[in-house]
């Protein structure tokens, strides 16, 4: 092999085409390996369809932030593409042009431009993040979630009944899904969620709602949400908590309120009334035999 060869632009750009072909593919592959609930289209952004009202406050924000990207990206290179061919060099040309050391207007139209998209892109941020986040409304249904490593208990504030979670068992076998925790919501109706944590830093998060919250010891944090549709979700936890992060899972099920109140009622038969207090650790839980209190701040 010449030296040349070794020095030739050309093998960057073969290595860098053949990265960018296997990234491609492996987008493509990993987007046809997701779950249905996942999967988005051009109409949502390619984001997962909404399952919430506030699902779909998120998926108009984000549609309308790519639609203000895409036509200032055209307008950039667009003008690019402008410059290059008004301003190309010609056979004839023998001087270099006017060299200017600046231009006033230019300069504070490039200045005044970018800060205007931001107050924009600002404004309609926090728009709808005051939106995500109030409960000021009178929820239907509250639930609180306690976040432990590494699972989730339900307490249903208002039925005062309660579920317990285990961790996931990921065998690689089926029926996985059967072995974490289940939340059941009423579709069609306001849920609140009061949102704690029982030891290090969580994060609640059902990718479908297109909304999630970090759950911190010692804080209470609370988020409200309509569900839109019924069907079957998955939840996870979103902040890294420890060893077994990966198997923190629990599902949603958003069900008709009849079958909702016979979930409340199964809960009931089976003895888990009252709701856990949420200051137990998990020497606690394994030394108390009763570890159900009516407050669910844990009586702070």
């Amino acid at each position: 092999m010449r030296q040349h060869d070794l020095l030739s632009p050309r093998r960057p750009l073969r290595r860098f085409g053949s990265a960018a072909l296997v990234g491609v593919l492996s987008v493509a592959v990993l987007s046809g390996c997701a779950a249905d609930e996942l999967r988005g289209n051009a109409s949502t952004g390619w984001l997962p369809p909404a399952v919430t009202e506030n699902g779909e406050v998120v998926t108009n924000l984000w549609i309308g932030a790519w639609i203000a990207a895409l036509a200032v990206g055209a307008l950039v290179w667009g003008l690019v593409g402008w410059c290059v061919v008004a301003y190309r060099r010609r056979r004839d040309d023998t001087e270099l042009p006017v060299q200017l050391r600046y231009n006033i207007p230019i300069e504070i139209l490039y200045t005044v431009v970018p800060i205007f998209m931001v107050v924009v892109l600002f404004y309609y941020t926090a728009r709808d993040e005051s939106t995500l986040v109030d409960t000021s409304q009178e929820p239907d249904v509250t639930i609180n979630v306690v976040g432990k490593q590494w699972s989730w208990d339900f307490n249903y504030v208002e039925d005062e009944v309660h579920e317990v979670g285990a961790q996931a068992i990921l065998t690689g076998e089926p029926g996985a899904p059967e072995t974490v925790p289940t939340l059941f919501l009423p579709v069609g109706e306001r849920v609140e969620f009061v949102l704690t944590a029982r030891d290090v830093i969580h994060s609640f998060w059902v990718p479908a709602f297109l909304q999630k919250m970090d759950m911190i010891p010692g804080r209470v944090n609370a988020f409200q949400v309509v569900t839109t549709q019924e069907g079957t979700f998955k939840g996870k936890c979103a902040e890294l908590c420890g060893t077994y992060h990966s198997q923190m899972l629990f599902n949603v099920k958003v069900v008709p309120r009849a079958e909702y109140d016979q979930h409340i009622a199964d809960l009931r038969a089976k003895g888990q009334t009252g709701l856990l207090n949420n200051t137990l650790n998990r020497e606690e839980l394994m030394n108390d035999p009763d570890p159900v209190s009516d407050d669910i701040d844990g009586g702070n």
